[in-house]
């Protein structure tokens, strides 16, 4: 599929330190290659995800649509990895988002995460994904921990 890694250490990953000097800073950005009809199918195999939208082009003009409509899902794991690629899966306190719009089938699209606030022990980011035309398909936020989490003995 040719995403090609961004993957780095956990030790790393930590080493991006923000300040609040840096609010309103992208602090990371993934541009993932245009899904495609067999990832489609690829991903509707394992997540039993079968609508027709994601695996019809007939089915998805009927209903509206130029092209396959990508799984909302796979839209969210992109911008999981535009995360994980920055930091360390075990620093990612919350992640959310809300979609706005579909992805289609052929359509880039752009991830983002600006510094929204920097606390002493954690970072939140907005998060958002838009198209190459400049529409918003999803939105959200995640909370990263900047310390390593303790717990009660």
């Amino acid at each position: 599929m040719g995403y090609g890694p961004q993957w780095r250490t956990e030790s790393e990953c930590m080493k991006q330190r923000f300040t609040p000097n840096d609010v309103g800073s992208v602090v990371a950005t993934l541009q993932p290659a245009p899904s495609t009809a067999e990832e489609l199918v690829m991903y509707s195999n394992a997540s039993g995800d079968t609508n027709p939208l994601h695996l019809k082009l007939e089915f998805a003009k009927k209903a509206g649509f130029d092209n396959l409509v990508v799984h909302g899902m796979l839209g969210m794991a992109h911008m999981g990895r535009l995360l994980t690629s920055h930091f360390p899966a075990a620093a990612i306190a919350s992640f959310l988002v809300r979609f706005s719009a579909v992805i289609l089938v052929g359509e880039q699209v752009n991830y983002q995460a600006t510094l929204e606030e920097c606390g002493n022990e954690f970072y939140r980011l907005a998060l958002v994904a838009t198209t190459t035309t400049g529409g918003v398909v999803m939105k959200g936020e995640a909370t990263i921990r900047i310390t390593e989490p303790t717990f009660p003995t």
